[in-house]
């Protein structure tokens, strides 16, 4: 992969041509994990959790084109548009390309290509997630409520599973031991966190209110959301904020309760409900230092 295009140039023309077709976003964000030449065996496995992430947003439909009788989102097509982007440049750059790396995200997927660990996949992805989330958060004031707040249930989520890994303490206290294995990219629990399918349906825009969809929440999604992610909110956002040398992340949180897009004043949505369950994974799976 030799040219005189930079990779950034390069990768602003691959995510522009699938910028519209859903479809082929997913084919592109598969081809980044083959690598420049094709063959990246120790980066293939990290591909199912990219593809877990990716799959319940175009099945939502939140990727369709702006325009037309069933939009997408702008937002969320553009907070997919930038994880696409940063992979694609790092690919380039790795197979050739001239640079230099056009931000911080991208340096971050280059670190991943260079050592493929569950850690470093986590700074890379979560890296660039956050950075959009950071980039758009005017255009995420448009979404209806309910969006908004699942905007919130995602980004607590994603950095959750990135403490899995990289802060076993902070994130499942002492059943430490076994927070690497459920936060590991390239096995099938990671999924669990990265996409609500089991909570929002395959619609959008999002219909009804944020309690109704609560509602339906099965036991499994809602101890983890209240049991055990919601009393490590701020810890969760203060740590991520330094792995991933982000402090506008901490603008997203405050005193534990997200505010990405989200009234202050409206967070009692994050009180947890009544559960014997709930309040046995806050007695038992307290948050370390």
């Amino acid at each position: 992969m030799t040219s005189e295009v930079t990779a950034a140039a390069w990768a602003a023309r691959q995510v522009a041509a699938v910028r519209d077709d859903p479809a082929g976003r997913t084919a592109l964000m598969r081809r980044c994990y083959a690598g420049p030449f094709g063959k990246a065996p120790r980066h293939l496995p990290f591909r199912r959790a990219a593809l877990s992430f990716m799959g319940w947003q175009v099945r939502r439909g939140v990727l369709r084109p702006t325009s037309g009788d069933r939009p997408g989102s702008p937002w969320w097509r553009a907070v997919n548009e930038r994880i696409l982007r940063d992979g694609c440049e790092a690919v380039a750059l790795s197979g050739g390309l001239p640079g230099p790396a056009s931000s911080a995200t991208v340096d971050r997927w280059l670190s991943f290509v260079d050592r493929p660990t569950a850690r470093a996949w986590y700074g890379a992805h979560n890296g660039s997630v956050v950075a959009a989330y950071l980039e758009h958060r005017g255009v995420a004031e448009a979404e209806n409520e309910s969006e908004r707040f699942f905007m919130n249930v995602v980004l607590c989520r994603v950095l959750y599973a990135h403490a899995l890994v990289a802060a076993p303490r902070i994130s499942l206290g002492p059943l430490r031991p076994l927070a690497p294995f459920l936060g590991d990219p390239r096995l099938g629990m990671t999924g669990i966190f990265l996409q609500l399918s089991r909570v929002l349906p395959d619609e959008y825009p999002l219909r009804g209110t944020v309690r109704s969809h609560l509602d339906r929440e099965i036991g499994f999604g809602r101890l983890l959301d209240f049991g055990v992610i919601v009393p490590r909110l701020q810890q969760l956002y203060e740590w991520s904020a330094r792995e991933l040398s982000e402090p506008g992340l901490l603008g997203c949180v405050r005193d534990g309760a997200p505010v990405y897009a989200w009234s202050y004043d409206d967070r009692s949505v994050w009180r947890p409900p009544p559960s014997f369950a709930v309040r046995m994974a806050h007695r038992t799976l307290r948050p370390g230092p």
